[in-house]
C-alpha cells in the first residue's frame, strides 16, 4: 500500500480543561488550506457546543473511526480526523485503517453558539488523554470549543509543539474520492424515531462478531417504523454489511433522536451481492454519518466509480474551471455550477468527481448536495491512484480498440481479445474481472478503453466530400 508522509506540528496537544463558565475545550490545528492560502494552525471557531455531552460523544465516534480496523485488525494507528470549516457549520471526517468505514460528524449551525465559523481545511489532534477527558463530559457542564488557532483542540495545558509524521496511504483519499460518487446516488430509505433507533443499535453485534459470523451480507427491511433483519436481499432491503462495523454509533444512544439509513435506489430486488449504505444519526444540532463499504473485508479504494467521469478528456479542464468557482460553500449546487461555468450538468458532476480524487470535495447524503473542502493532497496523482485508468489510456494509445457497432474487441498485451459489448450503454466484457465482480466495482480496463475510443471517434471531424469523393 502507497504511503506518504506529511509533517502535521501543532503547538501543543488538543486537551480539555476545567475554567470558571464551564469546561473548555481547544482543539490544535495543523497547516491547512484556507481562502488566503495555506496557513499554519487556521483557527475556525470559537465559542460554546449547545449539546455539551452530545458533541462531545460524536467526536469520540469520528476517533473511535479513525482508530480502528475492522478488517484483519492489527495494533492501533491512528490518523488524525480532518476539520473543515464551512461558514455556517464544522465537519470532522475520518477513515477507518483498513478503508471500509467512513465517518463525519456535521456540527450544524444550531450546535454552535457565540461565535462564526471560518473558513478551511486541516488535521486535528485527538490524543488519548484528550479522549480520556472527553469521555467524562457531564450532561451539565457548558463546554466552550475552539477549534484552533493549533488544531481540534480542548483547552490545554501548558506542554511542548507536538509534531507527528503522518503515514497518509493512497488508499485513505481514494476511499473519500469513491465513498462521495457511491453516496451522490443513495436515498434515504429509511428512517426510525429515537427509541427504534436505540433498540436497533442495541441489538447490533459486536466488536468480533463480524469476523466469527460465517455466510454473505446482511439485509435490513423497512417495517413500519423499525428495521427487520433478513438473511435474504428481498425486495426493498437495505444492505447491513458488517453490522459490527456501526459499533461507534452505541456511543450516541442516549443523544440519539433519530437513525437515517441511506442505500442505492430501489429497483426490484436488492441483489444478491454486498452494496454499500450510510448510516446517520440524528443529534441536538449535528449529525453523526458512517458509510459503510459493501463488505467488510473490501475498502472503499478499489470500487471504481470515479473511473467512469475521468476517462473524459474534457475532465481535467472541466475540473480546474470548476474549482475556481468552488468557496468553501457548504452546499454546491450543480445547476448553479452550470450556469456559472457555461458547462452542462453531467460534465460539472464528472468535474466534481475529479475534484473529489483529490479531496476537494465531498458529498452530504442527508442534504443531498456536495460541499466543498482541501486534503493535503496533489491532484496530479489521479492517474497514479487509479491504475485501471492507466492501462486503459495504455489499450487506446497503442491502438488496441477496434470498434464495430454494439461489440467492440480490445487486444490485450498478451495478445488476447477480448469482447465488450454495449447494451443500452452499460458495457459488459468477457475478461475474468468482469466474471468475478459483474460491474460491482467499477469498468474493467477493456471496458474503460473503448468508452475512450468512442468518445475519441465521435470527436473526430466527418470527412468532407468534394466532387463525389472524400477529402
Amino acid at each position: 500500500m502507497t504511503r506518504s508522509l506529511q509533517a502535521v506540528a501543532y503547538r501543543r496537544p488538543s486537551a480539555l480543561e476545567s475554567a470558571v463558565d464551564g469546561r473548555r475545550l481547544g482543539l490544535e490545528t495543523s497547516r491547512g488550506a484556507t481562502p488566503a492560502g495555506a496557513e499554519d494552525h487556521p483557527r475556525f471557531f470559537s465559542g460554546f457546543l449547545t449539546a455539551p455531552q452530545a458533541g462531545a460523544a460524536a467526536l469520540l465516534a469520528v476517533a473511535d473511526v479513525a482508530a480502528a480496523r475492522y478488517y484483519q485488525p492489527q495494533s492501533r494507528a491512528s490518523l488524525d480526523p480532518v476539520v473543515t470549516g464551512n461558514g455556517d457549520r464544522l465537519r470532522f471526517e475520518s477513515f477507518s485503517g483498513c478503508g471500509g468505514v467512513y465517518a463525519r460528524l456535521d456540527v450544524l449551525t444550531p450546535g454552535l453558539d457565540g461565535g462564526e465559523v471560518g473558513h478551511g481545511t486541516t488535521n486535528v489532534d485527538v490524543n488519548d488523554p484528550l479522549r480520556e477527558a472527553l469521555s467524562r463530559i457531564g450532561s451539565d457542564d457548558p463546554l466552550h470549543l475552539r477549534v484552533g488557532p493549533e488544531e481540534l483542540r480542548v483547552t490545554t495545558l501548558d506542554g511542548p509543539v507536538v509534531e507527528k509524521k503522518v503515514p497518509l496511504p493512497d488508499r485513505w483519499l481514494r476511499g473519500f474520492a469513491e465513498a462521495q460518487v457511491i453516496a451522490a446516488a443513495f436515498e434515504l430509505r429509511a428512517e426510525l424515531p429515537a427509541g427504534e433507533a436505540v433498540r436497533f443499535l442495541r441489538g447490533l453485534p459486536g466488536a468480533g462478531a463480524g469476523r466469527r459470523a460465517a455466510g454473505g451480507p446482511r439485509w435490513v427491511v423497512p417495517v413500519g417504523r423499525g428495521l427487520r433483519p433478513t438473511t435474504r436481499p428481498v425486495p426493498g432491503a437495505v444492505c447491513l454489511p458488517g453490522p459490527e462495523r456501526l459499533g461507534a454509533l452505541r456511543r450516541m444512544l442516549r443523544h440519539a433522536t433519530a437513525l437515517r439509513v441511506y442505500g442505492p435506489a430501489v429497483g426490484g430486488t436488492a441483489g444478491t451481492a454486498g452494496a454499500a449504505a450510510a448510516w446517520e444519526v440524528v443529534l441536538p444540532g449535528m449529525r453523526l454519518t458512517l458509510t459503510l463499504s459493501p463488505d467488510a473485508s473490501r475498502g472503499f479504494s478499489g470500487e471504481g466509480g470515479v473511473l467512469d467521469a475521468l476517462a473524459t478528456e474534457e475532465a481535467a479542464g472541466d475540473a480546474e474551471l470548476i474549482a475556481v468557482l468552488l468557496a468553501w460553500e457548504p452546499r454546491i449546487e450543480v445547476a448553479d455550477l452550470a450556469a456559472a461555468s457555461g458547462l452542462t450538468a453531467d460534465r460539472v458532476r464528472a468535474a466534481l468527481v475529479r475534484l473529489g480524487t483529490s479531496g476537494r470535495v465531498g458529498y452530504d447524503t442527508a442534504e443531498a448536495a456536495y460541499f466543498h473542502r482541501e486534503l493535503p493532497y496533489d491532484a496530479g496523482r489521479v492517474e497514479k491512484h487509479n491504475p485501471r485508468l492507466r492501462s486503459a489510456r495504455a489499450l487506446v494509445a497503442a491502438g488496441a480498440v477496434t470498434l464495430d457497432g454494439t461489440v467492440a474487441t480490445v487486444t490485450a498485451e498478451d495478445r488476447h481479445a477480448h469482447r465488450v459489448r454495449d447494451a443500452a450503454g452499460v458495457l459488459s466484457c468477457s475478461c475474468l474481472w468482469w466474471a468475478k465482480y459483474r460491474g460491482g466495482r467499477g469498468p474493467c480496463k477493456h471496458a474503460l478503453a473503448v468508452r475512450m475510443a468512442r468518445r475519441g471517434a465521435a470527436a473526430q471531424p466527418a470527412p468532407a466530400v468534394i466532387d463525389g469523393g472524400l477529402r
